[in-house]
């Protein structure tokens, strides 16, 4: 597992696992099996770039963000990327190789500075034993990841470069649940360019047409979704269109 800055991973505080008491996954155990699941945790505080697992790695753990963002992405041997989701604070990754034993299936980088629990393997698939619920849990969130992967695809495929962004954008915001007085989507343009298939001078030259139209405002290494309406009418009417 990745190591925090001391060099050696630790038991992660019980008061920064609090974090994820809200995931759907978690929400509903009872106290006691949650403090269990937490003294299987292990922390380790990352900087940004740092690599957290590789394609083709063993699956052997289950990793939860604390704070900060992780980058789920793919590389062609050309060098091209893309990246697949943005997994932020709350969040859990790495499930589907932890389930069936096989190896990982993308690319898992440190975003940004951030702190992740680390429980292994042997410990959780224990424990998921154990809490009956928890199983229809993980299904649940394995069809979601299947719907969002499902979105994605439809969208490379069927959807023109407006209609990729407005629906890229409109899925961030609602999947971070950001409030609607403050969109902020902490995201670069190359990050959202990977994500969409597009070039990064293309993403640019649709974003400033929307800021010319305050559907958003660009800042530095983020994008503020200004009037999300006229973007879920721009995605809904692309996919129609299709």
């Amino acid at each position: 597992m990745p190591q925090d800055k001391t060099g050696e991973s630790r038991q992660l505080p019980s008061n920064k696992l609090a974090v994820l008491r809200k995931h759907p996954i978690f929400c509903d155990l009872d106290p006691e099996a949650f403090d269990q699941l937490c003294r299987y945790a292990k922390h380790a505080t990352l900087k940004r770039g740092s690599t957290i697992f590789s394609k083709g790695d063993p699956g052997n753990s289950l990793v939860a963000v604390i704070s900060g963002t992780v980058k789920i992405s793919i590389s062609s041997a050309a060098g091209r990327s893309a990246i697949l989701n943005l997994i932020g604070p709350g969040e859990i990754f790495g499930e589907v190789a932890l389930l069936d034993g096989l190896a990982r299936t993308a690319d898992a980088t440190a975003n940004t500075n951030c702190e992740i629990s680390v429980i292994d393997r042997r410990e959780f698939l224990p424990f998921v034993r154990s809490q009956p619920a928890l199983a229809m849990k993980f299904i649940e969130l394995l069809c979601a990841r299947l719907r969002w992967t499902s979105d994605q695809v439809e969208q490379v495929i069927l959807q023109d470069l407006p209609g990729r962004l407005a629906s890229a954008l409109i899925r961030l915001t609602e999947r971070h649940k950001l409030a609607p007085g403050g969109r902020t989507i902490a995201i670069t343009q190359q990050e959202i360019s990977e994500m969409v298939g597009m070039t990064r001078e293309s993403i640019n030259k649709q974003l400033r047409v929307w800021a010319a139209r305050n559907w958003v405002r660009l800042e530095h290494g983020a994008i503020v979704v200004l009037d999300a309406e006229p973007l879920q009418a721009l995605a809904g009417a692309a996919g129609e269109d299709n």
